[in-house]
C-alpha cells in the first residue's frame, strides 16, 4: 500500500509541478568570464555584493581573482570566508547576520556547492528571517524573491548553480535540511574554465562522478521529467564520459574543463526539474554523520545502486550506454547486456580514478538512523525507478561499508 501511496502522490505532484514557474540560471560561459560580474551587477542595481566562499579558495588565489575584479569596478563589498564542507546551521545564520549588518543587496556565492548552499541558505533567511533553517527545509517553505544571486562555480559537479536546493546541516543532530524553492535559483551562472584548472585530481574526479549521478538519477525518474530535462541529462552523461577523465589526467584542458562546467550546469538543471533519487539519500546521510564529501559519496553509491535496481532500468541503462558511446545502437547485444556495460564502465571509471569502492566511517549503530532519514527523503516525492524500503536501504548501506 506504501508503494501505490508514494506512486499516487507522484503522480499528482508531477501536475502540480508543471504549473510551477520553472526557470534556468543564465550561463556566462567562456574562458575569462568572471570579468562580467561588474555588468551583471550593475543589471540587478546591486550596490554592495556580499562574496561567500571557503578558505581553500581564498588560499589558492581564486577568491582574490573575484575580489579584483569587484575593486576594479569600484564596488564596495563584503567577504564571508569561512564556509566549511557539508555547512552548517549557524555558518547560515552568521553570513545571514553579516549581510544585513553591512548593507548588502546582492550575493556571488564562489566555490562547490558546500559554499552556494551556504550563500543560499542564507539568502533564504535574509528574505525570511522570522524563520529558522529547520523550518525552510522542505519544499516550497521560502516562497520570495531573494537577493540579486550570482553562482561562480569552481568544480564541475554539483549543479548548484542551478538547483533549487540548499543543503544544510545541523551541527547538533549532523541530520541535512534539504531547503527546495524555485527562488533559489541563481540568476546568473558564471562558467570560466579558468578557476577549475588548479582542482586536484581527486576532487575533479569525485565532482564529476556527482555530476553523472545527477543526470543518471534525473535521466531514472519516471515522472517530474519534461522533454529539455531529458535531453540535458542525455547531453550531460555524453559529455562527461567523453571529457571526465582527460581532465583528471590533464588538469589544464580548458576545452574539457569548459565542457565539464556544461555538463555540470546541464545535469543540475536535468536533477533540479525531474528529481534525484535513493543514491542521494544515502550520500546524505554519509555527509551529515561523517563528514563525507557529498560528490565521492555518491561516485561510490551509483553504480552499487544501479545493480539493485535490476531490470526495472535496463532499457534505461541501455540507452544511457549508448549515448556515451560505450556501446553501438545496432548492436544485437541485449538491454540487460548494455546496462552491465554502462554499471561495469562506473566501476572501472572510479577504480582509474582512485575512488574507493566504499567507505570504513559508518558504524553499524548509525543504519537504523541512517535508514530513517534516507526513507523520509525519498519517500513519497523522489519518482525513483524502485521505491526502496527499509530492508533495500539497508542492503545498500551495507554494500558500501568497508572492513
Amino acid at each position: 500500500m506504501f508503494v501505490l501511496f508514494c506512486r499516487i502522490f507522484q503522480f499528482i505532484f508531477n501536475f502540480a509541478a508543471r504549473v510551477l514557474p520553472w526557470r534556468k540560471a543564465i550561463p556566462i560561459e567562456g574562458k575569462g568570464s568572471i570579468s562580467k560580474i561588474p555588468e551583471l551587477l550593475r543589471e540587478q542595481k546591486v550596490k554592495k555584493p556580499m562574496l561567500v566562499t571557503d578558505n581553500g579558495l581564498v588560499k589558492a588565489g581564486i577568491a582574490q581573482r573575484i575580489i579584483d575584479v569587484l575593486a576594479k569596478a569600484q564596488f564596495a563589498y563584503l567577504v564571508y570566508t569561512d564556509v566549511e564542507p557539508n555547512p552548517s546551521v549557524n555558518t547560515v545564520n552568521k553570513i545571514q547576520k553579516l549581510y544585513i549588518e553591512q548593507n548588502c543587496d546582492g550575493i556571488i556565492a564562489l566555490g562547490g556547492g558546500s559554499s552556494m548552499d551556504a550563500a543560499k541558505g542564507a539568502a533564504a533567511r535574509v528574505v525570511k528571517p522570522g524563520k529558522s533553517v529547520n523550518q525552510l527545509g522542505g519544499l516550497l517553505k521560502v516562497l520570495k524573491k531573494l537577493p540579486p544571486f550570482i553562482a561562480v562555480p569552481t568544480t564541475a559537479g554539483t549543479g548548484s548553480e542551478t538547483t533549487i536546493a540548499a543543503l544544510i546541516t545541523d551541527t547538533d543532530t549532523r541530520h541535512k535540511y534539504a531547503i527546495m524553492d524555485l527562488s533559489l535559483i541563481p540568476r546568473y551562472a558564471v562558467l570560466d574554465p579558468d578557476l577549475t584548472t588548479g582542482l586536484p585530481p581527486s576532487i575533479t574526479a569525485a565532482t564529476g562522478m556527482d555530476a553523472l549521478t545527477h543526470a543518471v538519477e534525473a535521466y531514472l525518474c519516471w515522472t517530474y521529467n519534461t522533454k529539455e530535462s531529458i535531453q540535458f541529462a542525455l547531453d550531460a552523461v555524453k559529455i562527461i564520459f567523453a571529457n571526465l577523465e582527460n581532465v583528471y589526467k590533464d588538469g589544464n584542458n580548458i576545452e574539457a574543463r569548459q565542457a565539464m562546467l556544461l555538463a555540470s550546469y546541464k545535469a543540475g538543471f536535468a536533477f533540479t526539474r525531474a528529481g534525484v533519487g535513493n543514491i542521494h539519500a544515502i550520500a546524505h546521510t554519509l555527509g551529515g554523520l561523517y563528514n563525507t564529501p557529498h560528490g565521492l559519496a555518491n561516485a561510490v553509491i551509483l553504480p552499487k545502486v544501479l545493480e539493485d535496481y535490476g531490470k526495472k532500468v535496463h532499457k534505461k541503462l541501455a540507452r544511457l550506454a549508448e549515448t556515451a558511446e560505450l556501446v553501438p545502437a545496432d548492436t544485437s547485444k541485449t538491454n540487460a547486456e548494455k546496462a552491465r556495460i554502462f554499471i561495469d564502465t562506473i566501476y572501472a571509471m572510479n577504480e582509474r580514478m582512485g575512488i574507493p569502492k566504499g567507505f570504513d566511517c559508518i558504524k553499524d549503530e548509525d543504519i537504523p538512523k541512517m535508514i530513517k532519514w534516507a526513507k523520509k527523503e525519498s519517500n513519497p516525492i523522489y519518482p525513483v525507478p524502485v521505491i526502496f524500503n527499509s530492508e533495500r536501504f539497508n542492503k545498500n548501506i551495507k554494500s558500501v561499508m568497508l572492513g
